[in-house]
């Protein structure tokens, strides 16, 4: 699959976004080893802290559907620039994804750019720091 249709898939998810209060809208599409995309949209509620980000919906609705490995996650969101992941979904991206998996970033005009989920968040916490 060419990551121009996981980007896509992306900025579609954005879309289904509920952002009541920030009003910022972010999409994701988490694309498994078998080619079978997930999306993933922001959903805000009035307590903060109960605000899940479109990565962490994506990635766990493939997980409860049953997908174990995953090739890429695109993201897009509503500002000019690329939306890279928060330091919550990149952490538990690494643990249900793993850590070399493609984070591809949109910008509003398309442009594409792609790190390695072990890139954002070098010398990362793992189930081998709690032997």
């Amino acid at each position: 699959m060419e990551y121009t249709e996981l980007a896509n898939a992306a900025v579609k998810a954005k879309e289904k976004a509920i952002p009541p209060y920030s009003h910022f809208h972010v999409g994701a599409a988490l694309l498994t080893e078998a080619g079978k995309i997930y999306e993933g949209a922001n959903i805000e509620s009035s307590s903060y802290s109960l605000t899940i980000c479109a990565e962490r919906t994506a990635a766990f609705g493939a997980v409860l559907a049953g997908e174990r490995k995953f090739r890429a996650i695109a993201i897009a969101g509503d500002s000019e620039g690329f939306t890279p992941p928060c330091g919550a979904c990149r952490q538990v991206l690494l643990e249900l994804c793993g850590k070399d998996i493609d984070v591809i970033l949109i910008d509003k005009k398309d442009n594409l750019k792609i790190f390695k989920l072990n890139d954002l968040i070098p010398f990362s916490f793992t189930e081998e720091n709690l032997k």
